[in-house]
């Protein structure tokens, strides 16, 4: 493949270019609009086995679900070890982008650890988030009513708390939105066990007293906008009596768990942060 072509479709692929601009410039790069569509399958099939999960699939029961939410029925992506053995929860929040194939992945990986994970879509309001387009599951977002989007989450916890599958502990983690979204979630749930954000905004202060989760937060040392909460973040967390611990990955940069961004991806601070999050919920959920 052309790497130029391959440059072309990682900016399509980040929300650098919407669906549009790229078929342009492919059609150019491959020298007609035929040529460019004959492309499109190869490179959408090397995407997914690049994101394809580093996981035993066969062990595991994956689907989509849908669950009662504030909004209405919310699309889901559930994973979990074959059987019918009683596990621990866990929420995973997608990033800007809505539920893509990225975060199907770390679901089914969150799995493996062992616990039943579901991963919401927030765009479930808007008919879900379509597969061939991120850079629209994206705008998608920036349309959801934020409020109930949160909602939609809370009820998530209450779905888990009482699936047949689930031994009654939930916790959450979530990347980027979806650390924010976590924030919020431990903030609206008092129900949350556990909560492990990773480079998301913090919650006002004066909500923070109203969290009853034990806190595990990640932060990119390259990360400024989302950095400059943390002090006042901690400050009330330690007033509030709540049980935290905060991680810094020095030279990692925002995003840092996203294994199918090159540019952002940072090996050994995603696999450092994995194994504490692992650890942590194990321990706080059983």
């Amino acid at each position: 493949m052309d790497p130029e072509i391959n440059l072309l479709y990682d900016k399509f692929r980040k929300g650098s270019l919407n669906r549009r601009q790229f078929l342009k410039k492919l059609s150019l790069l491959a020298g007609s609009t035929a040529a460019a569509y004959s492309l499109l399958p190869l490179l959408e099939g090397n995407d997914a086995q690049a994101a394809a999960p580093a996981v035993p699939t066969a062990d595991l029961h994956t689907e989509m679900i849908r669950y009662p939410g504030g909004s209405g029925d919310v699309l889901a992506f559930m994973a979990r070890p074959q059987g019918d053995k009683k596990l621990p929860a866990v929420i995973v929040i997608h990033e800007n982008r809505g539920l893509i194939r990225h975060i199907k992945d770390v679901t089914r990986r969150m799995a493996a650890e062992g616990f039943l994970a579901l991963a919401p879509d927030a765009n479930s309001p808007l008919g879900g988030t379509p597969e061939d387009d991120p850079d629209k599951g994206r705008t998608m977002l920036r349309e959801l009513d934020y409020e109930k989007a949160t909602e939609d989450f809370v009820a998530a916890v209450k779905y888990l708390k009482t699936h047949p599958l689930t031994n009654g502990k939930v916790g959450c983690t979530g990347f980027c939105w979806g650390g924010g979204m976590t924030n919020q979630l431990a903030v609206k749930a008092s129900e949350l066990d556990a909560a492990v954000p990773y480079y998301g905004s913090q919650p006002d202060s004066e909500d923070v007293p109203l969290i009853k989760a034990a806190v595990m937060a990640h932060y990119a040392g390259n990360d400024p906008r989302i950095n400059a909460g943390i002090e006042e973040f901690e400050d009330a967390m330690k007033e509030a009596g709540i049980e935290y611990s905060i991680y810094m990955y020095e030279g990692a940069s925002h995003a840092f768990n996203n294994d199918t961004s090159p540019e952002r991806y940072h090996e050994e601070a995603a696999k450092l942060a994995w194994e504490r999050t692992v650890e942590f919920l194990k321990e706080k959920l059983g």
